[in-house]
Protein backbone atom coordinates (compact mmCIF):
# COMPACT_ATOMS: atom_id res chain seq x y z
CA UNK A 1 0.00 0.00 0.00
CA UNK A 2 1.05 3.43 -0.71
CA UNK A 3 -0.18 6.98 0.58
CA UNK A 4 0.16 9.27 -1.72
CA UNK A 5 0.33 13.32 -0.85
CA UNK A 6 1.57 15.64 -3.84
CA UNK A 7 2.73 18.32 -3.12
CA UNK A 8 0.41 20.11 -5.87
CA UNK A 9 -2.62 19.33 -3.39
CA UNK A 10 -3.38 20.90 -0.53
CA UNK A 11 -1.92 19.01 2.24
CA UNK A 12 -4.46 17.06 3.95
CA UNK A 13 -6.38 19.00 7.14
CA UNK A 14 -7.06 15.61 9.54
CA UNK A 15 -6.42 12.34 9.67
CA UNK A 16 -6.48 11.21 6.53
CA UNK A 17 -4.59 10.91 2.61
CA UNK A 18 -4.97 12.30 -0.48
CA UNK A 19 -4.92 9.05 -1.70
CA UNK A 20 -4.20 5.10 -1.08
CA UNK A 21 -2.96 2.71 -3.69
CA UNK A 22 -3.58 -0.70 -3.10
CA UNK A 23 -1.98 -2.67 -5.64
CA UNK A 24 -3.51 -1.63 -9.09
CA UNK A 25 -6.17 0.17 -7.18
CA UNK A 26 -5.81 4.12 -6.86
CA UNK A 27 -8.33 5.62 -3.98
CA UNK A 28 -8.93 9.33 -4.34
CA UNK A 29 -10.30 11.24 -1.05
CA UNK A 30 -12.80 13.67 -1.37
CA UNK A 31 -11.00 16.72 -3.37
CA UNK A 32 -11.72 20.38 -3.55
CA UNK A 33 -11.59 23.53 -5.84
CA UNK A 34 -8.63 24.78 -3.84
CA UNK A 35 -4.78 25.03 -4.81
CA UNK A 36 -1.81 23.78 -2.93
CA UNK A 37 -1.84 26.60 -0.15
CA UNK A 38 -5.43 26.30 0.56
CA UNK A 39 -6.67 29.58 -1.04
CA UNK A 40 -10.19 28.95 -3.30
CA UNK A 41 -10.34 28.86 -6.58
CA UNK A 42 -13.23 30.22 -8.15
CA UNK A 43 -15.00 31.93 -5.39
CA UNK A 44 -18.80 31.28 -6.11
CA UNK A 45 -18.60 30.03 -9.56
CA UNK A 46 -19.18 26.28 -10.10
CA UNK A 47 -17.23 26.31 -13.41
CA UNK A 48 -13.28 27.20 -11.35
CA UNK A 49 -14.30 25.08 -8.64
CA UNK A 50 -14.86 22.26 -10.80
CA UNK A 51 -12.00 22.66 -13.03
CA UNK A 52 -9.43 23.02 -9.61
CA UNK A 53 -11.30 19.85 -7.82
CA UNK A 54 -10.89 17.91 -10.74
CA UNK A 55 -7.41 18.86 -11.16
CA UNK A 56 -6.75 17.91 -7.47
CA UNK A 57 -7.97 14.56 -8.33
CA UNK A 58 -5.45 14.21 -11.32
CA UNK A 59 -2.77 14.91 -9.72
CA UNK A 60 -3.24 12.84 -6.94
CA UNK A 61 -3.37 9.99 -9.74
CA UNK A 62 -0.18 11.18 -11.25
CA UNK A 63 1.27 9.92 -8.09
CA UNK A 64 0.85 6.33 -9.07
CA UNK A 65 0.82 6.98 -12.85
CA UNK A 66 -3.21 7.11 -13.16
CA UNK A 67 -4.79 9.66 -15.64
CA UNK A 68 -8.35 10.50 -15.42
CA UNK A 69 -9.07 8.39 -18.02
CA UNK A 70 -8.10 5.35 -15.54
CA UNK A 71 -11.25 6.10 -13.25
CA UNK A 72 -13.71 3.81 -13.17
CA UNK A 73 -15.64 5.14 -10.76
CA UNK A 74 -16.59 8.60 -8.90
CA UNK A 75 -18.89 10.25 -6.25
CA UNK A 76 -19.43 13.99 -6.70
CA UNK A 77 -20.74 16.17 -3.65
CA UNK A 78 -22.49 19.19 -5.08
CA UNK A 79 -23.75 22.30 -2.37
CA UNK A 80 -27.16 22.73 -4.80
CA UNK A 81 -28.03 20.81 -7.75
CA UNK A 82 -29.01 24.58 -9.23
CA UNK A 83 -25.53 24.09 -10.78
CA UNK A 84 -25.45 21.09 -11.79
CA UNK A 85 -25.07 21.69 -15.69
CA UNK A 86 -22.58 23.89 -14.99
CA UNK A 87 -20.48 21.13 -12.69
CA UNK A 88 -21.34 18.73 -15.92
CA UNK A 89 -20.82 20.76 -18.46
CA UNK A 90 -16.72 21.21 -16.96
CA UNK A 91 -16.67 17.35 -15.98
CA UNK A 92 -17.47 16.55 -19.74
CA UNK A 93 -14.55 18.88 -21.26
CA UNK A 94 -12.10 17.39 -18.36
CA UNK A 95 -12.95 13.64 -18.73
CA UNK A 96 -14.37 13.80 -22.64
CA UNK A 97 -15.00 10.43 -24.01
CA UNK A 98 -14.20 8.84 -21.25
CA UNK A 99 -17.80 8.41 -18.93
CA UNK A 100 -16.52 6.55 -15.36
CA UNK A 101 -19.22 5.01 -13.44
CA UNK A 102 -20.69 8.42 -11.35
CA UNK A 103 -22.84 9.59 -8.59
CA UNK A 104 -23.79 12.60 -8.00
CA UNK A 105 -24.97 13.78 -4.27
CA UNK A 106 -26.50 17.05 -2.83
CA UNK A 107 -24.52 17.74 0.72
CA UNK A 108 -23.50 20.23 2.85
CA UNK A 109 -19.68 20.36 2.10
CA UNK A 110 -16.92 21.01 4.84
CA UNK A 111 -16.90 24.86 4.70
CA UNK A 112 -19.63 26.94 2.87
CA UNK A 113 -17.71 28.71 0.30
CA UNK A 114 -16.86 24.86 -1.63
CA UNK A 115 -19.42 24.03 -4.10
CA UNK A 116 -18.54 20.71 -5.23
CA UNK A 117 -15.95 17.52 -3.77
CA UNK A 118 -14.76 14.57 -5.82
CA UNK A 119 -13.48 11.24 -4.54
CA UNK A 120 -12.84 8.84 -7.03
CA UNK A 121 -11.35 5.47 -7.70
CA UNK A 122 -9.41 4.52 -10.52
CA UNK A 123 -7.79 1.22 -11.73
CA UNK A 124 -3.91 1.64 -13.47
CA UNK A 125 -3.68 -0.60 -16.30
CA UNK A 126 -1.43 -3.85 -16.04
CA UNK A 127 1.46 -3.96 -18.21
CA UNK A 128 1.88 -6.96 -20.20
Amino acid sequence: MKIINPTTVMPPQGGYSQGIQAANLVFVAGQVGVDAQGKLTGDAAMAEQTRQTIANVAAVLAESGARLTDVVSATVYVKSFAEYKVFDQVWQECFGEHKPARATVQAELVLPQLLVEIQAIAVIAQSA
